[in-house]
């Protein structure tokens, strides 16, 4: 059976607003925020998905408040270390954050996570959420930015940060049933 997979990035925080590196600050919804998503028509689908924090569980219940859904903490966004809850004009003269710039954001996170160990992390959550949504043909998982950059980057090549997505948009792709993925476009899901 073929699948259509929606990977949607939460709506808009506080943090998000003030461009913060937020990953594991467990934030809700900015009004702001919710109010973008009840603006915007999503897909339909058949199984819902989340990251276990607030930001993407919030998210879920506003476009799919019907449905029930399935949290994968393996799914959950980077953990920025000591980035956590700073943003470029707070970071751009401190050694550390220099150095993982000219990294290319290749290189761990000071006292947090190296970003091919979230990478390895994300895939495996991946993995649950497709042998969890057997007998599905559509799936959407509301996650985080880096989340879906770690997916796609997988699944489809190229750079990480090609695969950068705003809050509340995403990409849907789809997978044959014999685990060849194909057809991957972004989805603005505006009115």
């Amino acid at each position: 059976m073929n699948k259509k997979i929606y990977l949607i990035r939460h709506g808009k925080t506080e943090g998000n607003i003030q461009k913060r590196y937020i990953g594991i600050t467990d934030e809700s919804l900015s009004e702001a925020g919710k109010n973008e998503i009840s603006s915007f028509h999503y897909p339909s689908a058949e199984i819902v998905f989340v990251s276990p924090m607030k930001r993407c569980i919030e998210t879920a219940k506003i476009i799919y408040p019907s449905q029930k859904v399935t949290i994968i903490n393996e799914l959950k966004e980077t953990d920025f270390g000591d980035f956590e809850g700073k943003n470029y004009e707070e970071l751009k003269s401190v050694p550390e954050y220099i150095r993982w710039m000219e990294s290319g954001g290749k290189t761990a996170f000071p006292n947090g996570e190296n970003p091919a160990d979230v990478t390895a992390r994300v895939m495996k959550g991946f993995k649950k959420l497709l042998s969890f949504s057997s007998g599905n043909s559509s799936i959407a998982a509301i996650v985080h930015g880096g989340t879906i950059m770690s997916i796609l980057s997988e699944l489809f090549g190229g750079n990480y940060y090609d695969y950068i997505v705003e809050n509340g948009k995403g990409y849907s792709f789809d997978i044959s049933s014999d685990g060849i993925y194909s057809g991957l476009s972004s989805g603005s899901f505006d009115r």
